[in-house]
């Protein structure tokens, strides 16, 4: 009697990318992010981890920055230690921190001292007036960008969520945290709904 032939391998579960990033790696691509990301450093993040290098998906992209909106401290940098120590622990976290701090807090204290020289310069105002406007439209880009999941997915109530939250704190000026504490138990009850309900 033939022996039993070995069972199929089970295929790896495919990952955003194959060579997670060391920690030069993440010190270099935070560095580029932030001294390519004056007025918004966002922009340039989700395009070098989810489009350049591919180390997350949209989607969990999406999902790591809501998480860095509910821990204290700027999101940005939240979003980098998150996703250092993703990779590399704590050595990660703190690389990729290095990298998006160290680098235009050298350049921006240079700025600093020319513009206390020259900040009464009209020329220069009228400078920085095209660089806030440049610095609006990329966000309004990249948001569209970090809604394309939910749209391919049909979203529908995750889009009307959004919309509403943008409503409340966008139009109607309600404090954020009284507008989080409100959104975020509803859009986990959605959520917990929509998984029971195929089961049902």
């Amino acid at each position: 009697m033939p022996p039993d032939s070995p069972p199929a391998a089970v295929p790896a579960p495919v990952s955003p990318t194959s060579t997670p990033p060391g920690l030069i790696a993440l010190f270099l691509a935070f560095a580029k992010m932030s001294l390519a990301g004056f007025g918004g450093v966002l922009v340039f993040a989700r395009r070098a981890i989810v489009e350049q290098h591919r180390w997350m998906t949209a989607e969990e992209f999406n999902e790591t920055f809501a998480l860095c909106h509910f821990l204290p401290g700027p999101n940005i940098v939240n979003l980098s230690v998150v996703f250092g120590s993703r990779f590399r622990g704590i050595a990660g976290g703190l690389a990729a921190f290095a990298g998006l701090v160290g680098p235009p807090m050298v350049v921006v204290t240079v700025l600093a001292a020319l513009y206390a020289r020259f900040g009464e310069v009209e020329a220069l105002r009228r400078i920085l007036s095209g660089v806030s406007c440049a610095a609006v439209g990329l966000l309004i880009a990249v948001v569209f960008r970090m809604m394309m999941p939910l749209i391919r997915k049909r979203d529908l109530i995750g889009l009307v969520l959004l919309a509403a939250v943008f409503i409340a704190i966008g139009v109607l000026r309600l404090p954020l945290p009284a507008v989080l504490l409100v959104a975020i138990p509803l859009s986990i009850a959605i959520t917990l709904a929509m998984r029971r309900r195929p089961a049902a």
